[in-house]
Formats: structure tokens, C-alpha cells, sequence
């Protein structure tokens, strides 16, 4: 019982502490699980990141998901989890409680106004550094501007364009090592 406690008080802590999104806790999580308590090491870290990063959820959630299953398996992964989850829920949750009290008031709606503005930046910031991390040729670049036509125009589900654009990699990958194997 004191390991789980222990993985929840460390995440909850990380996700107490943790602004500014997934990359943001990456130092805190190198010093408490990797340092510190030698939960992982900083390989292992760096690969539950990834994982995390490529699976459907939250980078924060996922990691602690990831290290709370090896350290104490399913059980161990429900405590980081919830770790890692409950500071965000109670912010929220106070927020919503008396957000309604606030919204009426000039200042309140100029500093949402603001945030949207940011975000919106934030975001375009992150696109354009994924961007510039993960279209490397002419082929990506293709694969790129036709996926965001088709979602954007044709509206088609993401779902299906991601997986025409593995598939589509793989058989351009596959055929680019036979090329240069029969060279």
C-alpha cells in the first residue's frame, strides 16, 4: 500500500506543478522518477513519453499511466493515474463552481478573450514545430497539405485519412528500401 501512495503523492505533485502541457513536466518527471525514486530510467522514460505521445489521450496521463503499471501494475497505473488527474479535476471543478458568478464582469470576459488569443497562438506555434519536425520531403509535404484538404474540404473523418497515410507510407517506405537495396 505505501508504493501506491507514493505513486499517487508523485503525480499529483507533477500534476500540481505541471504548466504549459506534456513537454512542460518532462524535467519534473526525470527528476522524481527517474532521480529520485529510480521508478524507470531515463531510456524507459523517454520511451513511455513517446508511447504516450503517439496514443489517444493526455501526454501526462498516459506517462504516469505507462510508470504506475510497471511499478505495481493495473492497480499502480489507477493510482498514478488518479495522481496525476485530481489536481486538474479539483481546479476545474472550482472554477466551474463559481464561474458563473464571474462571467458578466468586463475584466473577466476581456481575460478570456486574451486566452483564446494565446491559445491560438500557442497552438499555431505547436503546428508549425510539428511541422517543421515531421514533414521532411516532398512526399510528406504531399501527404500533408492533401490530408488537411481533405479533412478541411472534404471533411472527411481523420480516422480514415491517418490510416490511408500509414498505409500509404509503409508501401512508399517499403518501395524506397527495395530501390536502394538494388542498387
Amino acid at each position: 500500500m505505501k508504493i501506491l501512495l507514493e505513486l499517487f503523492i508523485v503525480f499529483f505533485k507533477i500534476g500540481s506543478l505541471t504548466f504549459g502541457g506534456g513537454i512542460a513536466m518532462l524535467p519534473m518527471l526525470q527528476r522524481d522518477i527517474v532521480n529520485n525514486k529510480k521508478w524507470a530510467t531515463e531510456e524507459e522514460l523517454i520511451n513511455y513519453y513517446s508511447i504516450g505521445q503517439c496514443t489517444p489521450g493526455i501526454i501526462a496521463i498516459n506517462t504516469a499511466t505507462f510508470i504506475g503499471y510497471k511499478i505495481k501494475g493495473k492497480i499502480g497505473a489507477i493510482f498514478s493515474t488518479f495522481g496525476m488527474v485530481c489536481p486538474s479535476l479539483i481546479i476545474i471543478l472550482a472554477i466551474a463552481t463559481f464561474i458563473k458568478n464571474f462571467l458578466h464582469i468586463q475584466w473577466v470576459i476581456y481575460v478570456f478573450a486574451g486566452i483564446k488569443i494565446a491559445v491560438a497562438g500557442l497552438v499555431l506555434d505547436a503546428f508549425i514545430g510539428f511541422l517543421k519536425k515531421n514533414v521532411k520531403n516532398k512526399i510528406s509535404l504531399l501527404l500533408c497539405i492533401l490530408a488537411f484538404i481533405l479533412n478541411l474540404v472534404l471533411k472527411i473523418s481523420p480516422v480514415y485519412i491517418i490510416f490511408v497515410c500509414v498505409i500509404f507510407t509503409i508501401f512508399f517506405t517499403k518501395y524506397k528500401n527495395i530501390k536502394e537495396n538494388s542498387k
